[in-house]
């Protein structure tokens, strides 16, 4: 188990008890993470005398299995899997290290419905906003968040569920989601405008004429809704950000509303054709007319260990990886003290200064 110290925006993890069993997840079908992983697990094995769980799939991989070090290690890898109706698995593992790009982190949140261990993402994709660690150091790192030495964001997620019109009631336990990014509506295929009612605790806000909606995360700010003209926001703040997807309305701009409020989307009965929706890029499926998807804010944040802490990590990802406000700087004015002009001086040309001209 694990709690946190310190204020809402500067939070360090905390072990009552040393952690004891740790979840690897691995970026599948890419080799180039395998010596890595083999190199993680022995440490942890070997040194750190650790429970060490995997996910069938990495047991299965072709590439894996003919790997001959990770033969030696196989027998003593645990199998991590998952039941989403029956399990809590934040009280079976105590920390969560991937090995991936933001991908993978995205995929180790959809693992956990419920409560979250904390999560240490190294960077092995082609972005890494979120996955501020490097390899190389590794020991260092994972040393340090076990003695209890690192800070945490508490990245909030969004609770997802679908209303069909036709059954009058929820969907299936399988068919409700949470998300860490964004939960997304377009309409597909379709040469037709989405129509999609919005309402914010109940009451009708306005509809949605365009090719969408983007519901997300301050997390998720600096992903697709950034793209769609969305303001980034640091995944400290508590709030849920609504950002239409191209609207035919000059007027139609993003907003960001209170975490916590029940939103619910309403493929409008007037709407031309059907909608469809994505979780965090996941799990596409399509809503008819009159059916409605409500989302608010998870109780169940995901715990995401810092580099350093949260404002220089962000504000660090922002630089790196969007290249945030990036130009060449504007020449500071060069001002020379003690100077006389002669009265026929031409005060609009070049100053001179012991017969040099400045500019």
């Amino acid at each position: 188990m694990y709690t946190y110290i310190g204020t809402m925006h500067n939070q360090r993890l905390n072990w009552p008890e040393p952690p004891k069993n740790v979840l690897i997840i691995q970026k599948i079908h890419d080799s180039s993470v395998l010596p890595c992983f083999i190199q993680l697990t022995q440490w942890l094995l070997m040194e750190k005398q650790m429970v060490v769980l995997v996910e069938k799939n990495v047991l299965k991989d072709i590439r894996n299995r003919a790997e001959p070090l990770f033969k030696q290690l196989r027998d003593k890898l645990l199998v991590f899997e998952v039941d989403r109706n029956n399990r809590d698995f934040g009280k079976e593992v105590d920390l969560v290290i991937c090995l991936g790009g933001d991908g993978t982190l995205l995929y180790a949140s959809s693992l956990f419905q419920s409560k979250v261990p904390p999560v240490m993402a190294f960077h092995f994709g082609s972005l890494g906003f979120l996955a501020p660690f490097e390899f190389e150091s590794f020991k260092q790192q994972v040393t340090k968040v076990i003695e209890g030495k690192a800070g945490v964001t508490l990245r909030s997620r969004l609770s997802c569920s679908v209303h069909k019109q036709e059954t009058n009631t929820l969907v299936d336990q399988s068919n409700q989601f949470v998300v860490l990014n964004e939960v997304v509506l377009d309409r597909g295929l379709s040469p037709f405008l989405c129509n999609l009612d919005l309402y914010i605790e109940g009451k009708y806000i306005t509809t949605v004429q365009g090719d969408g909606l983007i519901v997300s995360t301050p997390t998720g700010s600096t992903a697709y809704a950034v793209g769609a003209g969305a303001s980034m926001v640091h995944p400290s703040v508590p709030a849920i950000m609504v950002t239409p997807i191209c609207p035919h309305s000059l007027s139609f701009r993003p907003i960001v509303v209170p975490a916590g409020i029940q939103l619910k989307i309403l493929v409008s009965k007037d709407s031309r054709g059907s909608a469809w929706v994505s979780f965090d890029g996941r799990q596409r499926q399509e809503l008819n007319i009159g059916d409605e998807l409500n989302v608010t804010t998870s109780v169940h944040p995901i715990p995401s260990i810092c580099f350093k802490d949260p404002m220089t990590d962000w504000f660090s990802s922002l630089g790196e990886c969007l290249h945030w406000n990036e130009r060449k700087k504007q020449q500071a004015i060069v001002l020379y003290d003690n100077l006389d002009f002669d009265d026929n001086d031409d005060h609009s040309s070049p100053i001179h200064q012991n017969g040099v001209e400045k500019r």
